[in-house]
């Protein structure tokens, strides 16, 4: 039987103030984590299906062409800790060769999880599922009963992207001593590539992703009591060389003054709300930075032409 564990509770008052901060920055800024609402998430997953958009349907195909490899490396029986699980679709795609003897999928609301649990219990009867609710970016310990031991971390879906290489450190090295040597990590790393690929998966023909961006205004006006006009607002995406990383903005469209409850800001014609980065990475780069983490890479696999890369790492024992 599937057990639920709730350990995050919004905060209103603390996410208000998040925001407001952040809107009120010199350059202004939110969080990555305010696009996924409830349309935003459905607007995700139209992304994942544009041809433009490569990273989710390059990464199935190294999992289903390297399936048996990767749980050669890893190892079967593992206690599978799946990060930002939403819908477990990619650990479950893999539980065939993973075996897992304990399913821990992880996401910020366990009742987002409940349906798909539920359905993974009835296909997998024998295996231990534990479902927890926690902000997984920040420090968390996990359940008693998840021993230290056999842990393997499952962080798909290039998600590493959206840290800054330093914070991405820093929460690889909470991962690194979460368990003991022998620990893992299975984690995807979307790599640099040609600025015409990786501009086009972040502002598609047909404007999904613009949808998606634009749709944070929504969400602000929600939480904010704010009264962002998001007809006076376009999308705004490149890959900025210089930092290898996909920059998502809102830009004002004309000069416009956005008010809120007890507050508001004005924004000049062409000023830029900063939405969303996604880090890419070479091959030896991100090696590096697992190293600085505290792991230390075993094996890692590749599509054909390169753009996506596949890891299993362990912990070194060499914490930073």
């Amino acid at each position: 039987m599937a057990q639920f564990i709730q350990r995050f509770h919004a905060d209103k008052s603390a996410i208000r103030d998040e925001l407001l901060s952040g809107l009120q920055e010199p350059q202004a800024i939110t969080s990555p984590k305010y696009l996924y609402d409830a349309l935003g998430s459905k607007l995700f997953e139209a992304i994942c299906e544009l041809p433009e958009y490569y990273p989710t349907r390059t990464e199935a195909a190294i999992f289903d062409a390297h399936a048996d490899e990767i749980a050669a490396s890893v190892g079967r029986g593992r206690t599978l800790v799946d990060l930002g699980a939403g819908n477990c679709a990619k650990a479950a795609r893999l539980f065939p060769v993973l075996q897992p003897a304990h399913y821990v999928p992880i996401d910020i609301s366990v009742d987002f999880l409940r349906d798909s649990v539920d359905t993974l219990q009835q296909r997998f009867p024998a295996m231990e599922i534990t479902a927890l609710g926690v902000d997984f970016s920040a420090p968390f310990a996990l359940p008693d009963h998840v021993g230290p031991a056999q842990r393997l971390f499952f962080y798909p879906g290039s998600s590493i992207g959206n840290f800054a290489p330093a914070d991405a450190t820093a929460f690889l090295a909470r991962l690194a001593q979460a368990g003991d040597n022998d620990g893992g990590l299975l984690i995807s790393v979307d790599l640099v590539k040609a600025k015409p690929l990786l501009d086009a998966a972040y502002d598609d023909a047909l404007g999904v992703t613009a949808s998606f961006n634009l749709n944070l205004l929504n969400h602000l006006n929600t939480v904010l009591e704010a009264d962002f006009n998001v007809r006076g607002w376009q999308h705004v995406a490149f890959f900025n060389t210089d930092q290898s990383r996909i920059e998502m903005h809102l830009e004002a469209k004309a000069a416009q003054t956005v008010r809120w409850r007890g507050g508001q800001r004005h924004f000049a014609a062409g000023e830029r709300i900063h939405t969303e980065n996604s880090y890419k990475y070479t091959a030896a780069g991100f090696a590096a930075l697992l190293e600085r983490a505290g792991f230390t890479l075993q094996q890692s696999w590749t599509d054909p032409q390169g753009w996506f890369m596949v890891c299993h790492a362990k912990a070194s024992g060499n914490r930073p």
